[in-house]
């Protein structure tokens, strides 16, 4: 695509759980058809061994298992998205497990997101790049949910129907993550909506860490963490975790606990490039000024090595959005597409006075 025509749309979703999910499938029906009749949401243009609806159906049947147990009001919320968009129920879970049915062995993973947080007096914010294979830059969408019942609200940055991805809530959280490599992917609660959940139902860094302790997850992977008061990463390796708390949080894709470390998949190749966008990600990070704005954060998602130009080929990760959140204002701001050259859209829970325009309103600068 040619810079700076990228759109983001925005899916204000108000209701129960599954009024929430069908208002979704209703505004992105058109493009979530297109996506899934495209090799099958793409799965069978990025990975090495094509998957068939036959081939498909048992491993998706054990996954709708997990979330109906661990999360049921996501459960009714897919149900919902099924419905507005026209799809059949196993079309809807396909998009939300779609990462793990590429699984690790057969995908080369190279680029796969570089993430950091840091909370002070200055304000708290996550910011971090979205490296994807599969091209999916024409699939981001926003969401605002407000669940009926829920004492908070969440804005949600995600791809191809995801109900959850990377976000904020109304209380001060952030969740943003990264993949890492290991262990036994197995029918669970999918990290995206795990993630989801957190925002669902957590205030704050701490609470969200003791969910997620409760959480059987389908597949490993890091969550950067962040309030008003600190940040955190969490490694998730089969049924165990290990966290990290701090002023300011970092990581990349290759495991940093030293339990984890001998069970690290990635290869080696891809290793050392993660280890240079982490190398790249502290000496930036720490040279921002306390006070840096969105634009700051941006420019510094936007260099190499952090940000990964694509080369054309489908099955390679590459940058196709980045985001910066602040969490202690109630604002995700996101750059689509190659983040050098798109331009900024800001969207605000309570719209606060320095964004202006109603509440929820995306404004672009």
């Amino acid at each position: 695509m040619t810079p700076d025509t990228l759109a983001v749309p925005v899916v204000r979703a108000r209701g129960d759980a599954f009024a929430c999910g069908r208002r979704h499938g209703v505004e992105r029906a058109e493009s979530l058809r297109a996506f899934l009749d495209d090799g099958l949401a793409r799965l069978n243009r990025v990975g090495s061994t094509p998957v068939s609806w036959a081939t498909l159906r048992p491993t998706l049947d054990a996954y709708r298992v997990e979330i109906e147990t661990q999360a049921p009001l996501l459960a009714e919320e897919l149900r919902g998205l099924a419905e507005g968009a026209g799809l059949d129920a196993d079309e809807a879970l396909l998009l939300q497990i779609r990462r793990e049915v590429m699984g690790y062995r057969r995908i080369p993973t190279m680029g796969d997101c570089t993430t950091y947080a840091v909370a002070g007096a200055a304000g708290a914010v996550l910011a971090q790049t979205v490296d994807l294979n599969g091209d999916l830059d024409d699939q981001i969408c926003v969401l605002d949910i407000a669940r009926t019942g829920s004492p908070r609200r969440v804005l949600v940055l995600g791809f191809g129907g995801l109900l959850g991805y990377l976000g904020i809530n109304s209380d001060g959280l952030a969740v943003g993550l990264n993949l890492v490599l290991g262990g036994r992917w197995r029918p669970g609660l999918p990290p995206y909506l795990a993630i989801r959940h957190l925002l669902d139902s957590a205030a704050d860094v701490d609470e969200a860490v003791r969910i997620l302790r409760t959480l059987r997850l389908a597949s490993s992977r890091n969550l950067v963490l962040c309030d008003a008061r600190k940040t955190a990463w969490v490694e998730i390796l089969d049924d165990e975790q290990r966290v990290s708390e701090s002023s300011t949080s970092m990581h990349t894709n290759h495991f940093l606990h030293p339990d984890f470390l001998a069970h690290d998949e990635l290869n080696v190749f891809a290793r050392n490039f993660s280890r240079q966008r982490l190398d790249a990600c502290r000496a930036r990070v720490g040279e921002l000024p306390p006070d840096a704005g969105v634009e700051e954060h941006f420019a510094l998602l936007s260099r190499a090595p952090i940000r990964v130009e694509g080369n054309g080929d489908i099955r390679r990760e590459r940058t196709v959005a980045a985001a910066v959140l602040r969490p202690d204002l109630g604002e995700l701001h996101v750059r689509p597409g190659d983040p050098a050259l798109n331009r900024t859209h800001s969207f605000a829970l309570g719209a606060p006075a320095t964004l202006g325009g109603s509440a929820s309103a995306e404004v672009t600068s």
